[in-house]
């Protein structure tokens, strides 16, 4: 049985979920979310909490029964909260600008790159920093992703887009490890 899934989910009080048609619904000060469920999972709206509760006990539906409550909790905290991701551009040149709600970069090749703002994501940069933010969890991680997809950072120099608290494992160059004769 899941451990996860059994846990009640608490809903703050400027929070409304409601479940219709296989969709479960979480409104809240930042935004609405929305997320399509099997029908395998019955969820059970009380008062101030959500429990979730499998129909049958296959497999499949029991591994699912967990995800979806992390789902539900990650919607909660997105629609009060909100979500944001810290990327830091580290090298000689490399550059980062809004140019209205898109972000355009500098990351040595022969053209600027630009990449477009996608709807529930805002970009923010601050001297060599880019904050992507949003409520949803997912998409401000995929689009994060993809930022740092285009630069990844290189082990010898650390050149590149990382995370904010990603540590690069270094190498040391040809001329550093000496020879071995």
């Amino acid at each position: 049985m899941s451990r996860i899934g059994k846990q009640p989910v608490i809903i703050p009080k400027d929070v409304h979920v409601s479940f219709k048609g296989g969709v479960i619904t979480v409104k809240g000060p930042k935004g609405v979310l929305e997320l399509a469920v099997r029908p395998d999972i019955r969820f059970i709206i009380k008062d101030e909490s959500v429990t979730l509760v499998p129909q049958n006990t296959d497999e499949f539906i029991v591994s699912l029964w967990g995800t979806y409550r992390s789902h539900l909790q990650n919607m909660i905290k997105g629609a009060t909260k909100g979500y944001e991701k810290r990327l830091v551009i580290e090298g000689v040149g490399y550059r980062a600008n809004l140019k209205g709600t898109d972000l355009e970069l500098k990351l040595g090749f022969s053209h600027p790159i630009v990449v477009k703002a996608r709807s529930g994501v805002d970009f923010k940069v601050e001297k060599n920093t880019i904050i992507v933010s949003g409520i949803s969890k997912e998409l401000v991680g995929n689009v994060a992703a993809s930022i740092r997809s285009l630069k990844k950072p290189e082990p010898y120099k650390g050149k590149g887009i990382k995370y904010e608290n990603e540590v690069i494992r270094r190498k040391v160059g040809k001329r550093a490890a000496g020879t071995t004769m």
